[in-house]
């Protein structure tokens, strides 16, 4: 059985849940980079990288777990160019097992964001 899990202060999302928790795993939707009043960031991919990791920790959150429960994400980027740039962020938010990932260069994401992030995470 599936249930929507409350998000909390994370900007709305369109016509889909922002995060399913379907037995011990949560699918939580790709986060983009938006602030909690749903203006997105400039277009430097560091701060883009920064705020669609801090949503999904808020996601995590509210659903009782944390960053180390995040068992696969799949980073969208709209520059391969921005990989290494977006590694340094990424890489302060896993310091320690990080979850395993997928990174795809997309040709557009809304409203021309930089990069958009989905993640599975897993309940003990």
């Amino acid at each position: 059985m599936k249930k929507e899990v409350f998000v909390g202060k994370v900007p709305p999302a369109g016509p889909y849940s922002p995060a399913i928790k379907v037995g011990n795993f949560l699918f939580i939707s790709g986060q983009e980079p938006f602030d909690p009043s749903g203006k997105t960031v400039p277009e430097d991919i560091k701060k883009q990288t920064e705020l669609c990791i801090e949503n999904l920790k808020k996601i995590i959150e509210n659903a009782g777990l944390t960053m180390d429960n995040i068992v696969k994400t799949t980073v969208f980027l709209k520059n391969m160019d921005d990989f290494n740039k977006m590694n340094r962020i990424y890489r302060k938010f896993f310091k320690t097992e990080p979850p395993a990932r997928s990174c795809v260069e997309v040709s557009r994401l809304p409203l021309n964001i930089q990069i958009e992030i989905e993640a599975i995470a897993f309940f003990p």
